[in-house]
């Protein structure tokens, strides 16, 4: 038995691998932080093996909340199809128990998403005339920022961003940012067709792709947390929202979704900075409409779940939506994606998964639809 992290995304301790029925293994700390969550492994020489993974310090994780409740680790043998494997938490260890069918398996916090999977995605949107492509800068490692813009600009277009991977754990949103593209990209698709006559879509892919290529969850290079950067980002520490907010202030936002994931909630659910001190009666009763035709569109999205709009929650101007919400004076959301099961309609088999978050988007297209006329 080989226990392997050494590829991209690539993250684990291996503290004892001499059985393979109590292999001891450890959830690293990500780049300059404290922050720990994110795994991601390969186990050989083990077709047939009755395996038994412990992680002796899932309680001292981040989220500690997120083992609860039905959570369980994701594995692949190919690491295109991923699927759950049984997994039990005590509120200190996490235990995997799993007999694999073949040679060697790779397991996850939740699936990956390659820095090449990315560069084929946006090459394959590129060959569309209504694709183009620009370099905003370099990160700490030196990788590129891109930004992709799908549709014409135009004095009477709606400018719609997306972004993706402030977390580079939260892989989630790069697979709905597939389905967003694969729509928009469908000259067939009407709803397609009517949005690119009313907007035009810039689209970040990765706006930390120094800390997806390191394996972490929450943060970049420097250990900052990008999405917590907005107010005040800085070319030394956190550049890669630095690049981004720059290019939109010379292009201007009408509308923004900062696609993400959740630990510790089994749903997807809208969160907006609906008390920020620029927010509209008009843009709230936006707020509203949108939610309400995702739950329309697709029925893993529902309006009851999430946080409380007139909670007790801080508002944080140093997130990209609150900040975006504000200085735009526009409907800017933030799209949480579950790591566990999907508790109103759960899978079996995968859990919640890449293909779910790709269909999301794809229904995220009609919310947009229904109110893209109003958004100014």
């Amino acid at each position: 038995m080989h226990i392997s992290a050494s590829f991209e995304s690539g993250s684990i301790e291996v503290v004892e691998a001499t059985d393979p029925g109590n292999v001891r293994l450890r959830i690293p700390t990500e780049s300059a932080s404290d922050y720990r969550m994110w795994f991601y492994f390969r186990v050989s020489g083990v077709r047939a093996t009755e395996l038994r993974l412990v992680f002796e310090n899932a309680g001292e994780c981040s989220y500690p909340s997120g083992w609860e409740g039905g959570y369980r680790v994701c594995a692949s043998y190919d690491r295109e199809d991923w699927f759950r494997v049984p997994t039990a938490y005590d509120g200190t260890t996490m235990t995997v128990s799993h007999q694999p069918e073949r040679d060697f398996v790779y397991y996850a916090y939740f699936a990956p998403y390659a820095s090449e999977r990315q560069h084929d995605f946006v090459g394959r949107c590129l060959a569309s005339p209504l694709a183009r492509h620009e370099v905003l800068g370099t990160s700490l490692d030196g990788n590129d920022i891109e930004l992709m813009t799908i549709g014409d600009s135009g004095a009477a277009k709606r400018a719609c961003w997306l972004i993706a991977r402030h977390h580079p754990g939260e892989t989630q949103g790069s697979f709905w940012l597939e389905g967003v593209c694969e729509r928009l990209l469908d000259g067939s698709d009407p709803i397609a067709r009517r949005l690119l006559e009313r907007a035009v879509f810039h689209i970040v892919p990765n706006i930390n792709p120094d800390g997806s290529r390191r394996g972490n969850h929450r943060t970049n290079a420097a250990g900052k947390n990008l999405n917590r950067a907005w107010a005040e980002p800085t070319m030394e520490k956190t550049p890669e929202v630095f690049v981004v907010r720059e290019r939109m202030q010379a292009l201007g936002v009408d509308f923004l979704i900062d696609a993400h994931a959740v630990e510790w909630h089994p749903y997807t659910f809208i969160i907006s900075g609906d008390r920020v001190p620029s927010l509209t009666d008009h843009l709230l009763k936006l707020r509203t409409r949108f939610d309400e035709a995702l739950a329309q569109a697709s029925p893993d999205h529902a309006t009851e779940y999430g946080y409380p709009r007139d909670g007790d929650r801080p508002l944080q101007p140093t997130l990209c939506s609150s900040w975006v919400a504000d200085h735009f004076a526009c409907l800017a959301l933030t799209l949480e994606m579950p790591f566990k099961d999907h508790a109103p309609h759960p899978d079996p088999r995968t859990g919640w998964s890449p293909g779910r978050s790709h269909r999301l988007g794809l229904a995220s297209l009609e919310a947009l639809n229904a109110v893209v006329d109003d958004l100014r």
